[in-house]
């Protein structure tokens, strides 16, 4: 079977997580990916899992899920573009490349001849595409960004998540870079489709704060039209749902259900039932969403008393059908049924760590599927395969290996 993209050449000139990842989503659907790392220094999240690692005191394995995920599917190319002969090896990749992927700051590609103009100039078909932490234009273009600061904090997500009166808190690693990899990857294939039609390539720009705001950008909305009377409406509504029916509720064993009804008089008569409170259907004070908001206290107690009678699993069955889930742990999130039926999990051999397992490509393809073909690159695994295909000789290989241009 032909691979969505067979036949497409991505240059990945990046690291940690952004854009490495959209470079992956590529990879997934068989394009030919060349992730390009320092020879040196390397990509940095070559390290991260032997730190997570030594700090468990054993606990963790070192299999290095971390790269795996964010590099599968790809080659590693090593080449110091701060020095001349590598900005050209880059050129002459870019002249056969399809796609060119960075996430260098706007003074970074202007220091190492890779802007737009420049790289357009050699390979008009290229789709060209960047993140950054705070967008190409204004004062912070070239500040360094991360999700955690550029998207969790900046654009206010981290002011409205945590409850009120306790610190913001930091988001799961890579939280946000998966976001903004899949708007990155989109831009990408939207330049390609556009190129089948006008034969040219073009730009395609994202940053990690736009990205955060985006992802806000209900909230954001009310704050654009509302302004400050957004916030103050919106605390106190966190702070008292009006809807007891989209809230969180402890069980005996101490879980939690998180139910989120947002047309309660649909549900309300199965609910009662569902947790044998039929007394509540028709009772004046809950009967209508009006009367369940205005006694929505009152209410609230007594769900809560409720839940606390059964356990998690005496509640899933009765509460089928009701717009609800359990709170899980991870370890419950990658044994989960339903999960598993959907294919959200990839097994691969590893030809170092064995028998792996990894999140699957969430888009799923009837035709073309996603796949995991090769284990993510040892380093400079393929600087010698690549530098070959684009002409170079052995001599030239061995010289540049000596002057540090490559590893």
């Amino acid at each position: 079977m032909a691979l969505a993209l067979e036949g497409i050449r991505v240059i990945d000139v990046s690291q940690v997580a952004a854009v490495p990842m959209a470079a992956r989503h590529l990879a997934d659907f068989g394009a030919e990916v060349i992730h390009v790392e320092h020879p040196q220094r390397g990509d940095m999240y070559r390290t991260l899992v032997n730190r997570f690692a030594a700090a468990s005191g054993g606990l963790l394995p070192e299999k290095d899920w971390i790269w795996e995920n964010f590099n599968r599917n790809k080659k590693s190319l090593t080449l110091d573009l701060s020095r001349e002969t590598g900005r050209e090896i880059m050129h002459k990749l870019v002249k056969k490349a399809d796609v060119f992927l960075a996430n260098l700051r706007p003074y970074e590609l202007e220091r190492y001849g890779l802007e737009y103009p420049t790289l357009s100039g050699l390979n008009p078909r290229l789709v060209f595409a960047t993140l950054t932490g705070y967008g190409k234009k204004g004062p912070e273009n070239n500040s360094p960004g991360f999700d955690f600061s550029s998207l969790w904090a900046r654009s206010g997500i981290a002011h409205v998540v945590p409850t009120p009166g306790c610190a913001p808190d930091t988001p799961p690693g890579a939280f946000g870079d998966n976001v903004a990899a899949l708007g990155l990857a989109l831009g990408v294939m939207m330049a390609l489709f556009v190129r089948e039609r006008t034969g040219r390539g073009q730009e395609v720009d994202l940053s990690l704060f736009h990205t955060g705001l985006y992802q806000l950008s209900q909230d954001i909305a009310g704050a654009l039209v509302a302004g400050p009377n957004y916030e103050v409406w919106r605390s106190q509504v966190r702070q008292n749902f009006p809807n007891p029916l989209v809230k969180t509720y402890q069980t005996k064993d101490a879980r939690w259900l998180l139910f989120i009804v947002l047309q309660p008089d649909r549900y309300w008569s199965l609910f009662c039932r569902a947790i044998d409170r039929q007394d509540l259907e028709n009772d004046p004070r809950f009967a209508t969403t009006e009367a369940r908001e205005e006694n929505s206290l009152l209410l609230k107690g007594i769900l809560q008393e409720v839940f606390l009678t059964k356990t998690l699993e005496q509640w899933r069955p009765r509460l089928k059908g009701i717009p609800f889930d359990a709170v899980q742990t991870l370890t419950e999130a990658v044994t989960d049924p339903q999960a598993r039926a959907n294919g959200m999990f990839v097994s691969f051999d590893h030809p170092t760590h064995g028998p792996m397992e990894m999140v699957a490509s969430p888009i799923n393809l009837s035709e073309t599927p996603a796949s995991v073909r090769i284990p993510a690159p040892e380093f400079s695994q393929h600087t010698e395969e690549i530098l070959l295909d684009l002409g170079c000789t052995w001599d030239e290989i061995v010289k540049w290996k000596e002057e540090g241009v490559i590893a």
